[in-house]
């Protein structure tokens, strides 16, 4: 029982209990690392990747970083297709980490540490262990904070999630990490009758609701940020492609279920949090962002989001996130 109890403790000092980065192909990385630093107000350093000696934009954000990388980059060890590709996780004492998800037993991807960002050195997870999200472990990368502005952190990474329960059972039961929340999003379709009589009048009759799209979701807590598991537990999930306008939860369910087809399991968006997301649908909008949302709408955790085409920043998949107490929560239809 000792011994059990020092390991947990061990594996809670030692695992990363902050998001490092998130990388991220771009297909145009100049462009994007422009867009960030101009329209997002992020701070841009350039740091060296792996042993090569060549640098790549990192930018800022809350406690943590976004790292771009062309899809061919070396760095990252295949040829990635635009969008989140790994994730990493800080760690004071790499080899004490090592030894640590060793213990707890998840599997390794990498033999030894091999340099990482700035001077850092990483080694990454096996993904098969890892509920197929691409994570590694890392020394800190040192990049400068950005100053205050109107995006405050890196909300959420999200993840298409093949079983909630499995991804849980790694990132809480063995890393260590917290468990912030779960919750079911469903949308449902009410049925409505009506009989219009010229004498009696219109009658209208409702039938009980019926599910049309819904995800199982659960947040996991990493320093300033969350993973964002989103499962779908809806088998009746339509092939047809998503419908025109605004986002729902039957279109995020239908996403969600497309990707893993296409994709399999892992990383599948990045939400920011924003002082106001309308205020910042406005900013992004007039600078030419082609907006999937043009007003927040309802989210997890009683938030406002609004999804950004993946066109506006390289083929990843962004959405802004405004967080207020209940009571001041603007929902629009």
């Amino acid at each position: 029982m000792v011994l059990v109890l020092h390991i947990e403790v061990v594996r809670l000092r030692v695992i990363g209990t902050r998001l490092a980065y998130v990388a991220l192909v771009v297909a145009d990385v100049e462009p994007v690392a422009a867009a960030l630093a101009r329209d997002f107000a992020l701070r841009r350093s350039d740091c060296a990747a792996g042993e090569t000696g060549r640098t790549v934009p990192v930018f800022a954000v809350g406690a943590s970083a976004l790292a771009l990388f062309a899809p061919g980059d070396p760095f990252l060890g295949e040829e990635a297709r635009p969008g989140l590709h790994h994730i990493a996780l800080e760690v004071s004492d790499l080899a004490a980490a090592i030894g640590a998800v060793t213990v707890a037993g998840v599997a390794l991807g990498d033999r030894t540490p091999r340099p990482g960002l700035g001077k850092a050195r990483r080694l990454g997870l096996a993904p098969a262990a890892m509920a197929d999200v691409r994570t590694y472990l890392t020394e800190p990368i040192g990049v400068e904070p950005s100053p205050p502005g109107w995006v405050e952190r890196i909300d959420h990474v999200g993840v298409a999630s093949a079983d909630n329960a499995a991804a849980l059972e790694v990132f809480c039961g063995r890393l260590g990490l917290t468990l912030e929340s779960t919750q079911t999003d469903l949308e449902v379709r009410i049925p409505v009758e009506s009989f219009t009589s010229d004498k009696y009048g219109v009658v209208y009759h409702s039938r009980p609701p019926e599910p049309v799209g819904g995800l199982r979701v659960a947040f996991v807590t990493v320093g300033d940020s969350d993973l964002e598991f989103l499962q779908d537990f809806d088998p009746r999930h339509e092939a047809e492609a998503a419908e025109r306008g605004p986002g729902t939860t039957k279109q995020d369910q239908g996403a969600i279920a497309r990707f893993i087809a296409s994709r399999g399991p892992g990383l599948h968006h990045l939400a920011l949090k924003v002082v106001d997301v309308d205020a910042g649908l406005a900013r992004l909008g007039q600078a030419g962002y082609e907006l999937i949302d043009p007003t927040g709408r309802p989210g997890s955790r009683r938030s406002r989001i609004a999804f950004l085409s993946r066109r506006s920043l390289g083929g990843v998949l962004v959405h802004l996130v405004e967080r207020q107490p209940h009571s001041l929560l603007r929902y629009r239809s």
